[in-house]
């Protein structure tokens, strides 16, 4: 026999059945009824009442959502469209050999890897401490020396990094493999025709790496003290290979971006995109951001520029690069059409803010005088030190 509490329940059942996606048939009243012996009926009248309006709500909800579902289908073709009509555009992916750049005009892609291969010569020995340390880092202690730099150390990290920690030897084997690729490369140096002083600059760091590793397996010990005191020795020669680095960069970035200036014209050239995608580490003062910057368009480089921090670079880096673009771009016309009255909430829309910022910070209780500025004046205020170098993260 139907109870009370089998029939709540199924129409509980019901309910979520709908909310999840499903479809049932749904029973009539007349039928429920029947179902439900006369002294509860009184009671199953308004548990049929509740299953009516709670399906009316959610019908009418839908429909509600519906209107957004349907505004995203627009944007998504609009975009889909805009995509095919971008340029000119130059997509940078950074790489180890100073970057692949894409120019994107009038339908088709002009593909080069400008940098000269002294570039990735110099910043691959440059980066042999960083390769050690990374062999290492697991096997360090978890606690803070006392070194001259410790209170730029964050414990919390160094117990992170150090999952393993030093009761093992077991990194000596990495390790010695890492150092027999460093002396193949001291062994074919010479060979390789370097300038001079970038010849020197990766021999001390190689003799120095060798050295420090000899030591450490032999002892079968060391510890962030002994690292730095290596890392020092080191530092002055990897400054030169910078050095080297960044001129092969420059020379390479300027002498493309003249090219197709000159292929594309003037006209086209100032009204030049520029998409760089970069890892979040070198999303602040990236290297190609810098040696681009100064040679696109003055006027409209600060809305031209784009930066796009990735986790890591993308298996579709052009596809990536422009559909963003393209959702700046159709946001840009946008803003003016859509907030012709109100000129702070048109900017949130072109550029980084949420449009809901404001009102969120209102909601908050935080200050929002001077309506943008405010905001950014509270997210400058809000921005977390780097517990490394107590700087303000950007």
């Amino acid at each position: 026999m139907a109870t009370r509490r089998n029939f709540i329940g199924g129409a509980g059942g019901l309910g979520a059945a709908t909310f999840l996606g499903y479809t049932a048939a749904q029973p009539n009243a007349a039928a429920v009824l029947d179902a439900v012996p006369a002294a509860e009926a009184v009671d199953a009248v308004g548990v049929v009442d509740a299953v009516d309006v709670a399906g009316t709500q959610t019908a009418a909800r839908d429909s509600i959502r519906a209107v957004n579902a349907a505004m995203r289908t627009n944007y998504a073709a609009l975009k889909a469209d805009l995509v095919k009509n971008l340029g000119p555009v130059i997509v940078v992916q950074n790489d180890a050999k100073g970057g692949t750049f894409t120019l994107i005009h009038k339908g088709k892609q002009y593909v080069e890897h400008p940098v000269a291969e002294e570039f990735e010569l110099a910043k691959s020995i440059a980066h042999v401490p960083l390769g050690i340390y990374s062999t290492l880092a697991e096997y360090l202690s978890d606690k803070v020396p006392n070194v001259a730099n410790a209170d730029r150390i964050d414990p919390h990290d160094l117990d992170m990094v150090a999952m393993k920690g030093p009761a093992t030897d077991a990194w000596t084997t990495p390790l010695q493999a890492f150092a027999d690729k460093l002396t193949t490369a001291k062994n074919n140096l010479a060979a390789a025709n370097l300038l001079q002083e970038l010849h020197d600059s990766c021999a001390k760091i190689l003799d120095e790496a060798l050295t420090f590793i000899a030591d450490s397996i032999r002892a079968r010990a060391f510890d962030i003290a002994s690292f730095q005191v290596f890392a020092k020795r080191v530092y002055p020669s990897i400054r030169i290979n910078m050095q080297h680095a960044a001129a092969a960069q420059i020379s390479g970035v300027q002498g493309l971006c003249r090219k197709w200036r000159a292929q594309i014209g003037e006209t086209a050239w100032a009204d030049l995109y520029t998409v760089v995608l970069s890892i979040w580490t070198t999303s602040v003062l990236n290297q190609a951001e810098i040696i681009i910057k100064p040679m696109m368009n003055q006027m409209k480089v600060d809305t031209h520029l784009i930066d796009i921090p990735t986790a890591q670079l993308p298996s579709d880096p052009i596809g990536v690069a422009l559909d963003n673009l393209a959702r700046i771009v159709q946001d840009n016309i946008a803003a003016e059409l859509v907030f012709v009255s109100d000129t702070k909430v048109a900017d949130a829309l072109k550029g980084k803010e949420d449009l809901l910022s404001d009102e969120i910070l209102k909601e908050l209780g935080t200050p929002v005088a001077g309506g943008a500025a405010g905001a950014a004046a509270f997210r400058t205020a809000a921005k977390a030190k780097c517990p490394v170098n107590h700087s303000v993260s950007v």
